[in-house]
């Protein structure tokens, strides 16, 4: 059975890796760009069109509306970038949002920052894949038609890619973010060279249709809510910056350096290509549409229900490049590639704070240790199936999904900001270097600016998208607060109630005699080698213990056991239900209620089998009986295997397997230890 699934296991996510070759797998910043900012990159793919959308509501007139809202959001990206900045200079262990909240404004800080991560982790996936799936689905058609099933699909594929390690995985995603990248820089180039320089005019294919307003005429107070739900939309370009400041560990050394210009390349890249996509859509005259089917307008009929609305930036590649041209379906392959390999900024950053929580005892244990291939596996596999349940929940549909966006991002940023203006502040009452202080204080201001208006644009999303999703985010936040809370209570009270006393107490005091029960049912090699172990360890009573279900084989029981001369007393308990477990747990229970200071030993022969398939054959009852004693106290439970041909068998297919190596793991030796070629001279 081990062979049957190692091999597999081998094949798809490699051959394990040995604890110090965790060095190896660290990144460099050409690497680390794509891995841990493909999602704020590839955010520029559908932020532009969800302040479109919003706007839609009060018909073309509010476009105008769009530059605004984008330079909102540049100005706010770099207020982050320049905020993150210093964060990952002054905590680059990689807690990140939950370390900062956590240190400076105490565990529930740390801990509601740790649950806005968590869901925000779970959202990016499901929106990064859903949201590539519809600009695939632009080429492919087949593709919208099942696009939860190829949704889930891609979670998959990118689940195996990531439990191959992040350095491998990385290599992989570099290719299609810089290609993005590098496309939508051309798009936008050739566009503001054709309208600039050449006078072309550049039409998108929603060019001619009209938009019919949700409310027409909005103006004071509407006019301002709108517009504020416009700019919550376009702060989806926001999201994933964090999770530099969580993955700061990966990074090659000088790590804070290179995780702080990577940083920095991100916030410029992410505001160019958002700010260029905006300005495209305007001069090719874009539409979108919250409703399309009813409210995009061809020719005084609503498009209907048969309508699919492409993404902005199909729209705007197409009215650049030409629909169907080689650099159109370049960019829309890179933009769906982009979009999946986005969420691989969340299966970095969630396994990683997964295993910093279970360090702290917020989270399993399990969470905590590193696969094969020294990636956190088990938080990758918990992740993929957090995301896959969304996906299926609101059917791999991004503007659904993109509601419950966003929320938990600006939660972390808030209390991240907050947290490091404490930080700051506790270093200057100590600082007496003035150029240090210096420092400390411009760094204080950018996090406070930082904390101010990150915390302005948390209440703006709150009050704009809660009616419209949010709420679920936040009602995932408070179930993580509370199982985390949860979790951390049962590890506090189990280490305390396991915890060694200072002084000795009555588990460190010796028993005052040991009541050995050897468990029979047959006269066999097992039976007799549990009851020559019992001997040997000269317990101070012992006795062999029956349960009579079938009296005939009790009769020939007994009378093998003295034929044998065998000197140990067989007690036979009686079982009119033919039950074999509670007779046995009364007996035990019996003697613990005569001698409570004495300790009761149940010794139980047991068969080592070499296939899977027998253990459904053997064993069962002592499996259930060992289950049942462990929870009587003063009762210690030994088992004594006997090992059939079968086992043996097993170890040996095992050693063949330590000699057998899976596909690819094999590689030529150094070049100085290979043998000399000859060199031919005579």
């Amino acid at each position: 059975m081990s062979k049957l699934t190692d091999v597999p296991k081998r094949i798809l996510i490699g051959r394990a890796l040995r604890s110090e070759k965790l060095g190896e797998t660290l990144l460099p910043k050409r690497i680390a760009l794509p891995v841990f900012a493909s999602d704020p990159l590839s955010s520029v793919a559908y932020a532009p069109g969800e302040v479109l959308l919003v706007l839609s509501v009060a018909g073309v007139s509010a476009y105008h509306f769009s530059p605004w809202i984008a330079v909102a959001v540049v100005v706010l990206m770099f207020t982050v970038v320049a905020s993150y900045r210093q964060n990952v200079r002054a905590y680059p262990s990689g807690g990140g949002d939950y370390e900062v909240a956590n240190t400076n404004l105490g565990p529930k800080a740390g801990l509601t920052v740790a649950s806005a991560l968590l869901v925000d982790y779970v959202l990016t996936v499901a929106v990064s894949i859903s949201s590539g799936v519809e600009n695939l689905g632009s080429a492919i058609p087949f593709v919208v038609e099942h696009k939860v099933f190829c949704a889930i699909g891609i979670i998959v594929l990118l689940t195996l890619m990531n439990l191959r390690g992040v350095k491998e995985s990385g290599k992989l995603f570099a290719i299609p973010t810089y290609v993005f990248v590098a496309g939508v820089f051309l798009m936008i180039a050739w566009g503001a060279f054709k309208g600039i320089v050449l006078d072309e005019s550049m039409r998108a294919p929603t060019a001619d249709y009209e938009i019919k307003p949700e409310h027409e005429g909005l103006a004071g107070f509407a006019l301002l809510f709108l517009l504020l739900r416009a700019f919550s939309s376009g702060c989806a370009a926001l999201t994933g910056v964090e999770a530099i400041s969580n993955g700061v560990p990966a990074f090659r050394k000088p790590k804070s350096r290179n995780a702080a210009t990577t940083l920095l390349m991100m916030g410029a890249l992410a505001v160019t290509m958002f700010c260029g996509i905006i300005g495209l859509a305007m001069a090719t005259d874009v539409k979108m549409a919250e409703f399309p089917a009813k409210d995009l307008i061809a020719n005084g009929v609503p498009v209907g229900p048969d309508y699919v609305q492409h993404p902005v930036i199909s729209q705007v590649a197409a009215a650049v490049f030409g629909d169907g041209t080689f650099f159109f379906v370049l960019l829309a392959a890179a933009t769906a590639l982009v979009l999946f390999l986005a969420a691989n900024t969340a299966y970095n950053g969630f396994p990683l704070l997964g295993s910093i929580l279970a360090q702290d005892r917020y989270l399993p244990r399990q969470l905590h240790t590193r696969g094969d291939r020294l990636a956190f596996s088990n938080g990758i596999v918990l992740l993929a199936g957090a995301a896959i349940l969304l996906v299926w929940l609101y059917e791999a549909d991004s503007t659904k999904l993109i509601q419950l966006y966003i929320v938990g991002v600006f939660v972390s940023f808030t209390l991240s900001q907050t947290g490091m203006v404490r930080h700051w502040n506790r270093h200057l009452k100590t600082e007496r270097d003035k150029a240090k202080r210096r420092h400390m204080i411009r760094s204080r201001a950018i996090n406070t600016f930082g904390a101010f208006f990150t915390g302005l644009v948390l209440v703006v999303v709150l009050a704009t998208k809660f009616t419209h999703g949010a709420w679920v985010a936040l009602l995932g936040m408070v179930i993580f607060y509370g199982t985390m809370s949860a979790i951390r209570k049962h590890y506090d009270r189990v280490a305390e109630e396991i915890a060694a006393p200072e002084e000795p107490g009555e588990d460190s005091v010796r028993p005052s005699r040991v009541h050995a029960i050897v468990l029979v049912s047959k006269v066999h090699r097992p039976t007799l080698r549990a009851i020559a172990y019992a001997k040997a360890m000269r317990f101070d009573r012992l006795e062999a213990v029956s349960i009579s279900v079938d009296p005939e084989e009790t009769k020939a029981l007994q009378a093998e056991w003295e034929r044998r001369g065998i000197n140990v007393p067989l007690k036979v308990l009686d079982s009119p239900y033919r039950e074999i477990t509670r007779p046995v747990i009364e007996y035990v229970k019996g003697l613990r209620r005569e001698s409570p200071r004495d300790v009761v030993s149940v010794v139980i022969p047991e068969y080592v089998v070499g296939h899977w398939y027998e253990h459904v054959l053997h064993n069962q009852s002592a499996l259930r009986l060992k289950g049942r004693l462990l929870f009587t106290p003063g009762v210690m439970v030994t088992s004594v295997p006997y090992q059939l041909a079968s086992s043996e068998a097993a170890k040996q297919r095992a050693r063949k397997r330590q000699d057998w190596n899976a596909p690819g793991s094999v590689r030529r030796g150094p070049v100085d230890r290979r043998p000399k070629e000859p060199s031919g001279k005579a």
